[in-house]
């Protein structure tokens, strides 16, 4: 599902040019830390991946900035450009009973949108994602990339300036994988968002980000924070590129050696 509100900053902002900025931020569960003293800045507009394996925090962190759980310490400041956020789960979670038009339009509903502009900008939205035809057709009559797409309107009709994706292609195909990410790409750089985007796939990472956080496998520590130095628009010749392929292979012996590590 996607889900999009306002929020307002907590605290003091982030210096100019930053989104948000993570102070120490501690979360445990039972007490095991999960979040571990972590300490964060995302610049305004940026792209950033978050890799790492499986219960190493990256969907708490998520949750943490989205504002849907509180730090056990620490301090999570967001940039006064932050004025909505979008989250999109890696299920795409529409209502069966809505055609896809109403799906996309009802964050608009729920914020009390009149319809005469509701319908359009959602109609707008399908067209974005390549999904104009299908705003009278239900979800069950969807592919899983075509649901994934709508789940993209819905996140982006409110035109949020933040972005939370946790792994939202990760059940798709490859081949539809590859061509989401291709449009998600689009999608940020015209609409200059600022994208947290969770993934276990390194070679997804390398090709969406201008950056890429690993936490270790343990306690959510910062593993290593690393610039993409890909130039832009990446497209699918990048992929077989000899720079992303050397990108790739860098990443994943920092990971190897990180989670090796005791």
């Amino acid at each position: 599902m996607s889900t999009a509100r306002r929020i307002r900053p907590s605290g003091s902002s982030p210096e100019a040019g930053a989104g948000l900025r993570l102070s120490g931020v501690h979360r445990e569960f039972s007490g095991r830390a999960v979040i571990e003293d972590l300490d964060l800045d995302i610049r305004r507009g940026e792209f950033l991946a978050l890799l790492g394996p499986s219960g190493c925090g990256k969907s708490t962190l998520l949750r943490l900035i989205a504002g849907l759980d509180r730090p056990d310490a620490g301090r999570l400041s967001l940039g006064d450009d932050i004025r909505r956020l979008a989250y999109v789960f890696q299920d795409a979670s529409l209502m069966p009973w809505r055609t896809v038009l109403g799906n996309v339009a009802l964050p608009l509903e729920l914020a009390g949108t009149p319809r005469a502009e509701r319908d359009p900008a959602a109609r707008r939205w399908l067209e974005n994602v390549g999904l104009a035809e299908a705003a009278e057709r239900y979800p069950n009559e969807l592919s899983g990339g075509m649901k994934m797409r709508v789940s993209l309107a819905r996140a982006l009709v409110n035109q949020p300036t933040l972005l939370l994706l946790d792994e939202p292609f990760a059940a798709l195909d490859e081949f539809t994988r590859q061509h989401l990410d291709e449009l998600l790409q689009s999608l940020w750089q015209v609409h200059a968002m600022t994208v947290i985007f969770v993934t276990h796939s390194l070679m997804e990472a390398v090709f969406l980000a201008d950056r890429v956080v690993m936490l270790a496998a343990r306690g959510g520590r910062l593993l290593a924070d690393r610039t993409v130095e890909l130039g832009r628009p990446r497209t699918r010749a990048t992929r077989t590129s000899v720079e992303f392929n050397r990108t790739v292979e860098l990443l994943s012996a920092m990971l190897h050696e990180g989670w090796d590590s005791p």
